[in-house]
């Protein structure tokens, strides 16, 4: 069986390769934008897969029996290729997201309603914002002639090397913490409940999904249905940083997020932190039997004491580290930052008033 997953190197993809490895006679080609080493039956493809001169050759040259399609598109960029990926595959995964969903008051399904659908506010949905972005790719697919794919909505997944708060990546709050500073936070999204699925729980539910006749034509919920206020998920961190390192970090807290300020950023919080969500995963769960969740919480510790063991940042985060010590008038010095260009930036944004940052934002 031949395999190919289209950005299959993040939280979820490292973990679904590991999966599929252990399938006999499954050969795994992964696009990726870094070289890297190839294994006995796991071939990585260099190129952006953004890049149609670089995806419509290798389509081209071979077919597939499953595309796992993890890269986040521009809703036109996705028509463009939709067709040719659907044409060369036996089976197409779409990594949606449940963010879709409007605000529910119920369990969230998958027939629950969708803020494309629902939404009033006529300024946001003029966007292109993720959560429209994919539901209008969900409805490419649903009028496509062909039904050979299959959609997955993750939410919020963690892991080893992803652990979020809020809007925010562990390279911004999390880098902070362990560098002395204040952890910034809003009182407006920890009171809303949130839920978090450990990354290799949904890239099990994603590799029971391939080759499955019940998955054609269908879409699911690959959550969790625990659910836990983000004042709970903050305790946590705060329980296992003060433990392994022998000091609790402070959090100075807003009264409502820092995004709202901004209207190339508001909507994430707008249309998903500020919502309460619970999932029921029961359509999942028939369709693929064996999946089992982990124990969000415990499982969370887990994810954080064995980063701490070996951290890891990903380049970027400036921008947010720098509105955090807006917040809590703490400086960042010019040692970590990797050049002088990002340190200049951050200065911009760290002292400019709060009125100009958006301008400041959008010309970059």
């Amino acid at each position: 069986m031949k395999i190919l997953l289209l950005g299959g190197t993040g939280a979820m993809g490292i973990h679904l390769v590991n999966l599929l490895e252990k399938r006999a006679e499954t050969r795994i080609f992964i696009t990726t934008r870094k070289r890297r080493l190839d294994r006995e039956r796991v071939k990585y493809i260099q190129g952006d897969a953004h890049d149609l001169n670089f995806l419509m050759p290798l389509l081209d040259k071979e077919s597939f029996d499953a595309v796992v399609d993890f890269m986040i598109y521009e809703t036109a960029e996705f028509n463009k290729r939709i067709d040719r990926i659907l044409e060369r595959c036996v089976q197409y995964i779409f990594l949606s997201s449940a963010r879709v969903f409007a605000n529910e008051d119920e369990w969230i399904t998958e027939r629950s309603p969708r803020l494309l659908d629902v939404s009033k506010d006529e300024a946001y949905l003029k966007t292109d914002e993720y959560a429209l972005r994919k539901a209008r790719e969900e409805n490419i697919l649903r009028q496509s002639v062909r039904k050979n794919w299959t959609i997955v909505r993750p939410y919020i997944t963690f892991s080893e090397a992803r652990l979020q708060l809020g809007v925010y990546e562990k390279e911004a709050w999390l880098y902070q913490a362990l560098q002395g500073r204040s952890i910034v936070f809003s009182r407006d999204i920890a009171n809303h409940y949130t839920t978090m699925t450990y990354a290799l729980d949904v890239a099990r539910g994603i590799a029971g999904l391939i080759d499955n006749p019940k998955a054609m034509g269908e879409d699911f919920n690959i959550t969790t249905t625990e659910a836990y206020t983000w004042q709970e998920i903050l305790d946590l961190y705060l329980m296992v940083l003060e433990r392994e390192l022998g000091m609790r970090p402070n959090v100075k807290y807003t009264d409502t997020a820092i995004n709202l300020r901004f209207k190339s950023s508001q909507y994430q919080v707008k249309y998903c932190r500020l919502f309460d969500r619970r999932f029921d995963n029961g359509k999942i769960l028939s369709v693929v039997p064996g999946l089992r969740f982990s124990h969000t919480l415990d499982c969370l510790k887990e994810c954080v004491e064995a980063f701490l063991r070996n951290p890891f940042f990903r380049p970027g985060g400036w921008g947010a580290r720098a509105l955090f010590c807006k917040v809590s008038k703490e400086n960042i010095p010019r040692s970590e930052f990797a050049n002088s260009r990002e340190y200049s930036k951050y200065l911009v944004l760290r002292y400019a008033p709060w009125w100009a940052i958006e301008v400041l934002k959008n010309r970059s």
